[in-house]
């Protein structure tokens, strides 16, 4: 299995210093300031990667899953947010909230969530955060 990388840089002090973050593909780039992490400013931050990371890992999960399954998904739409809090004095990550929409022919609803349950459970970074956040799921098959 391949390896993934990507880099950081932060310039100055904490709260005035600015940083950059590249993926090791060129695929994307950003930057990030201590208003765009801790205090919700316009721009991108480590949690919002690990977000996009999350909704990306979990639609292809559920997306193999159902085709083992036998019932292929048309489509699977993911979206993440990821909670960071203070936690005895320290930032902390302490939910992702996981949003599952998806168009699959052959199942009812309650297939479509019990597959995506699955999915949460195994994929990758699930089980890479698996014990050091919490997890909340809200699955449905489109209209």
């Amino acid at each position: 299995m391949p390896t993934s990388s990507a880099s950081a840089t932060w310039n100055g002090v904490l709260r005035s210093g600015n940083g950059h973050f590249a993926a090791g593909s060129g695929a994307f780039e950003g930057d990030y300031t201590f208003p765009t992490r801790f205090e919700g400013a316009a721009g991108t931050n480590p949690e919002e990667l690990i977000a996009a990371a999350h909704a990306a890992c979990l639609s292809m999960a559920l997306s193999v899953g159902l085709e083992k399954a036998g019932t292929p998904a048309t489509s699977i739409t993911t979206s993440a947010s990821c909670t960071l809090d203070m936690v005895d004095g320290a930032a902390k990550i302490t939910k992702m909230r996981l949003e599952v929409r998806g168009r699959v022919d052959g199942i009812d609803n309650d297939a479509f969530v019990q597959a995506a349950e699955g999915a949460k459970e195994n994929c990758p970074v699930s089980k890479a955060l698996k014990g050091n956040v919490d997890f909340e799921l809200d699955a449905a098959l489109e209209a």
